[in-house]
This record gives structure tokens, sequence and C-alpha cells, in this order.
């Protein structure tokens, strides 16, 4: 039984992208699917694909460079179940530089920090990527 649904999506993610998999199968889940079709919005994956066979799965293709370096070369789980970590919009963390991105659910949804910060709104951090 998995207790933390979003740190596994994260940890196959990661996983998948280390040893150069073409794409990962997750199970389906509304929040998956919004952190997915950030991390596409934001040039991290290629495809984000649901599909309904198989009690509802959700494929991320992920992306890699000419080098066949991956497109994700960290992403990191902050709020865990047993330790939530909220910020406001202008406490919002820089990741990287501006080089990374911060994922936050807030009151208007599942969106990026960056987002987050020029909406002034400030919510749960899920995770960073870089």
């Amino acid at each position: 039984m998995i207790t933390d649904p979003i740190a596994d999506m994260l940890t196959r993610i990661r996983n998948a992208s280390s040893v150069r998999k073409p794409d990962v199968v997750i199970p389906f889940s509304k929040i998956k699917l919004e952190i997915a079709k950030i991390l596409e919005k934001a040039g991290y994956v290629s495809q984000v694909k649901q599909e309904t066979e198989n009690h509802g799965q959700l494929r991320i293709i992920l992306k890699y460079g000419k080098d066949k370096s991956p497109a994700i070369t960290t992403i990191k789980r902050i709020s865990k179940p047993g330790c939530r970590i909220y910020v406001a919009a202008e406490n919002m963390p820089i990741v990287l530089g501006g080089l990374g991105m911060a994922i936050v659910t807030t009151s208007r949804g599942v969106m990026s920090g960056k987002e987050a910060r020029k909406s002034g709104v400030g919510g749960e951090l899920l995770c960073e990527i870089c």
C-alpha cells in the first residue's frame, strides 16, 4: 500500500529517467495529471497521456537532450504526509536561481511556483524540479 502517491510518482519519474526509459506509466489520479501537465508545459517531459484501459493509467513520455541526458536532473518531494510545508506567495522559493521550478497546490489549483507568485497566492509546496 502506497501512503504517498505523489512521492511514488516522482520516484518513478526519477528512476525511469536515470535508466533512460522512453516513458513511465503510473496509476491515474487528478493531482498526478495536473503535476504532469505542469511538467509538460515547462518542457521537462515530452507528452502526457491518460489511458483509460487497465483501471486508468497515466503515461508520461520523458524528454532527453541530444547527448541523451535527461531533462530532469533532480526531482525532490518537499511537503510530505508527516510534515506539510506551506509557503506564502512572497516566500515562494526560487529553485536554482530560476532555472528550476517549484510545484505548489493552492486554492486555485496546482500551479508552478512562478505562477503562484505572480497571482499572489501561497499554498502547499509539493516538489522542486531542476
